[in-house]
């Protein structure tokens, strides 16, 4: 079985229930395979970084295989404003999230609500400039641990997002994202939009963020805010200490 998400926002938990943790979220118009289904939840599986989680089966509509391989050809076309809204047939307005995606609405036979779209839409791969630009988007978002938009996101969510706006995939947790990219050897090597991750005692990455010029960095840490980076890591000037401890720099593109 296959599906995609009509709906703006939904949960993506780690177990069966809707008591257990949210370790993602799907946002409309992703698509995906279902693994298994359980009483009245499905674990799916992302098509978009391959993320695995339990969905209430409520809160999707399912596709045919053939429209899910055809939707994993299509171009990645995503909603490019903090937040817009998708009209239906029957006269029903839904609000869709910065980055939402987009590309189902040309399909008539998947587009059974016939949604429509008139909002700004981005697709295709930016100049790694326009990164920090696209970041400052999610600025003073509330951190939400599984979180992926600017009403709510956590550390590796906001990067995530970033990258897709601007064309460019990574994949769901800090820990997973640390695998990719080249890794560098100094600070003073790194340019604006490369990643920096940081570590706990145990040397497990558990944090992430978007370096920019002059030594900032931009991350999700209570909310998304900017702080200073150095070789420890990263200096919050509001508690005057070092918040989280660095490990490494990769740069991804």
């Amino acid at each position: 079985m296959h599906g995609i998400c009509n709906l703006a926002i939904i949960p993506l938990r780690a177990e069966a229930s809707d008591k257990s943790e949210i370790v993602s979220q799907v946002l409309f118009g992703e698509h995906f395979e279902v693994l298994e289904q359980y009483g009245p939840w499905a674990k799916i599986k992302l098509h978009y970084d391959q993320y695995e989680g339990w969905v209430d089966v409520k809160q999707f509509q399912v596709v045919s295989k053939n429209d899910y391989l055809q939707l994993c050809e299509d171009a990645v076309v995503l909603n490019a404003d903090l937040i817009e809204y998708v009209t239906s047939g029957n006269n029903i307005l839904m609000p869709v999230p910065l980055g939402a995606s987009l590309s189902f609405l040309n399909h008539t036979d998947i587009n059974t609500t016939d949604f429509v779209f008139e909002g700004m839409r981005t697709s295709g791969v930016k100049a790694k400039h326009e990164m920090i630009n696209t970041a400052f988007m999610y600025l003073n978002a509330p951190y939400l641990w599984g979180g992926k938009t600017p009403f709510g996101i956590d550390c590796s969510g906001f990067t995530q997002m970033v990258y897709k706006l601007n064309g460019y995939k990574l994949l769901r947790d800090a820990s997973q994202q640390a695998t990719q990219g080249e890794p560098l050897s100094f600070i003073e090597e790194s340019e604006p939009g490369d990643l920096a991750f940081f570590d706990n005692e145990e040397g497990n990455i558990i944090h992430v963020g978007i370096i920019m010029k002059d030594n900032y960095i931009i991350h999700a840490s209570g909310k998304v805010r900017i702080d200073r980076l150095d070789h420890l890591g990263i200096y919050n000037a509001e508690t005057n200490r070092h918040t989280h401890k660095l490990r490494v720099i990769k740069k991804i593109i």
